[in-house]
């Protein structure tokens, strides 16, 4: 049962992370992308110091996000492959593999929500 758990874990997140790199850019109106909730300013097209800071936030978290994404799919695959060889037992190592494939979905997920 177990096993049939951490099965379905590690295909659902290989299968989402898959997708991540495929998947289109939704495009909000200025109002929701920039509201105060969304955890940033909204950016005024006028400061163009501000405007960098933005720019290079943003390529370092797409940096971050594609980084953590070859994690997950690298710990995914070796999940993968211990799952395929041991039918019977799952190892403290298999958990906390599953661990932080968990983890990382969590943060790469937060750091997709964040506008600049």
């Amino acid at each position: 049962m177990n096993r049939s758990i951490l099965m379905v874990i590690a295909l659902g997140t290989f299968f989402v992370t898959a997708g991540i790199g495929a998947a289109q850019q939704i495009h909000l109106p200025p109002s929701v992308s920039q509201s105060q909730g969304m955890g940033s300013p909204p950016v005024t097209s006028n400061d163009s110091v501000q405007r960098q800071q933005a720019l290079a936030a943003n390529a370092q978290r797409q940096v971050e996000i594609r980084r953590d994404t070859n994690k997950m799919a690298e710990l995914t695959q070796e999940l993968k492959e211990y799952l395929a060889k041991n039918d019977q037992t799952m190892s403290v190592d298999a958990i906390k593999k599953v661990e932080q494939i968990e983890k990382l979905a969590h943060s790469v997920k937060g750091k997709m929500k964040q506008s600049f």
